[in-house]
């Protein structure tokens, strides 16, 4: 086998001291992955070539089993209030274990990169125990090309071996599953889970670790760029509209999820997407849904039929089924993962409470005030347990994989929209006429319309009002957008329940920015929405 796929090379690997009498499988692609994950019965076929695997007991990533060493170098630098400590011995010892349970089996090896910019770049080797795994992050991070690849020096190695199962005493673990970072090693071990986004998260969080020390933002967002070069980022939770709302067919995809932005421009972290496929549709997401018909994607707890055909619409195993696939599937996506600093940025959430509207024009104070909120909303059926709307405040649009404190982060953004003079929006892509159960979702015609007008610049030449509850600045009319929507107070039956969820979601934003207050400047507090008794 060539060098891009070898058995057990004879040069060696490092792979944090891994040895094993069974076979390693290095740099294998496509083909040689499907090959071997059909083979071992952890994945099957679906009528049109994707492989499809089923995670099990964990349909999603488990971020209270995650845990960062806490040594010298971390002590003062990490946010320990977001983030669980284990001691550096705990790690050793889960290490060890990780090294002795690796001792016969098989593993699968690729050497990738994260970070698109080569002077921001994390070469990263990941050492999977499932094929499925190895070809899931082949496609999720950039793969090198042969000269990048005979040099490769990892600078990070991540450990995935789902069958390895933690024990609370000895490692200090809460159970079985474990997601270890030793941010100084740069050693990720990920045990007890076969959701494969684990790793892809672990890059994420080295790289939101490391970047800011170089004055890079690290963002959780999706990005484009039109014709002309003007490039957008899109922040936003999980079920905003991330994925959806980048793949503009009009406009360049530079990517889908995590990007960094420093004195070049921004750039993509990634080399492929890891989109939601509940309901997914042909209609409303061409481009999407044609990545599920080729071979290369990996589809994650997706129903088949009886002709295994996914049913994108059955949410039986998870609401949190998924597609993961090289960014080159998408016709327009961008071939360096770069793009100049950007003209906008849209801060996505999915208001389950009918309260806010459509899209706003944020001052920088606004934007960096919602950015620490980062909010949204959970729905009912999306979770266990959760039958009402639940308001969601995941600071920058990323808690779970934010290793420095959010001000850090923030005050690093919104020097950047002002040294750059960046517009900021906020788009609701949630409900609209009451809240959920009631109101109805934003069509998404209306959400890609106000989208382009933002982008176009058109926007901004237009009437706004100043909206009541959250002071920020909203459109009136937009062509070729229902002016009815614009007002959601206007879209309720009942105007008095409207001013009674307003008032709740604004106190719900004044009690969570409570623990940034002492951290921003007096701009920011103003920014704050204002509780009232009745809107306007």
């Amino acid at each position: 086998m060539n060098e891009m796929g070898k058995r057990n090379p004879s040069c060696g690997i490092d792979m944090a001291g891994l040895h094993t009498t069974g076979k390693v499988h290095y740099n294998f692609g496509a083909a040689q992955l499907y090959e071997e994950s059909l083979r071992r019965g952890e994945a099957i076929l679906t009528a049109h070539g994707a492989l499809l695997a089923e995670t099990g007991q964990h349909t999603g990533r488990s971020p209270q089993d995650k845990f960062v060493v806490r040594d010298s170098n971390t002590q003062n630098t990490v946010w320990w209030d977001n983030n669980k400590a284990m001691t550096s011995a705990q790690f050793d010892t889960l290490l060890a274990d990780f090294q002795a349970h690796a001792t016969t089996r098989d593993l699968f090896v690729q050497d990738l990169i994260g970070g698109a910019d080569p002077a921001n770049s994390l070469p990263t080797r990941v050492v999977t125990e499932y094929a499925w795994h190895s070809l899931f992050i082949r496609n999720l991070l950039i793969r090198p090309d042969a000269v990048a690849l005979a040099g490769f020096l990892p600078k990070m190695t991540i450990i995935d071996l789902p069958s390895f199962r933690a024990d609370p005493s000895r490692h200090g673990s809460r159970g079985e599953t474990m997601i270890a970072v030793d941010l100084t090693r740069q050693i990720v071990l990920i045990g007890g889970t076969s959701y494969a986004g684990e790793m892809k998260k672990s890059v994420f969080t080295a790289l939101n670790y490391l970047l800011p020390q170089n004055r890079v933002m690290p963002m959780h967002c999706s990005a484009n760029a039109g014709p002309d070069g003007d490039a957008a980022v899109f922040f936003g939770l999980s079920g905003t509209g991330k994925t959806t709302l980048s793949a503009d067919p009009k406009r360049t995809l530079i990517g889908d999820d995590e990007h960094g932005w420093g004195d070049d421009g921004i750039f993509n972290f990634e080399g492929g997407c890891y989109a939601k496929t509940i309901r997914l549709s042909a209609l409303a997401e061409p481009e999407i849904f044609a990545t599920t018909q080729r071979f290369g994607t990996v589809l994650e707890n997706v129903v088949l039929d009886e002709e295994r055909v996914p049913d994108f619409d059955d949410g039986s195993l998870t609401e949190n089924t998924r597609c993961a696939y090289p960014l080159d599937f998408i016709p327009n996506a961008s071939e360096t993962g770069r793009a100049a600093h950007p003209k906008n940025i849209i801060m996505l959430t999915a208001d389950a409470f009918g309260v806010m509207p459509p899209i706003a024009a944020l001052t920088p104070a606004q934007a960096m005030y919602h950015f620490l909120s980062g909010y949204t909303a959970k729905v009912a059926g999306t979770e266990k347990g959760v039958t009402e709307p639940e308001a969601t405040f995941s600071t920058c649009f990323g808690a779970p994989f934010m290793p420095r404190h959010p001000s850090e982060y923030g005050n690093l953004l919104r020097s950047l929209i002002a040294e750059h003079k960046v517009n900021c929006w906020l788009v609701n892509t949630g409900w609209t006429g009451g809240a959920y159960g009631t109101g109805k979702r934003m069509p998404i015609s209306a959400t890609r319309a106000l989208l382009s007008a933002a982008l176009s610049g058109s926007l901004r030449n237009g009437e706004f009002r100043t909206d009541a509850n959250f002071g920020f600045a909203v459109p009136v009319h937009v062509e070729g957008v229902d002016p009815a929507i614009l007002n959601p107070r206007g879209t309720w039956a009942d105007g008095a329940a409207y001013d009674r969820q307003a008032k709740l979601l604004v106190e719900m934003f004044i009690a969570n920015f409570a623990k940034f207050e002492a951290h921003v400047d007096g701009s920011v507090l103003g920014a704050a929405p204002q509780a009232r008794e009745a809107a306007e």
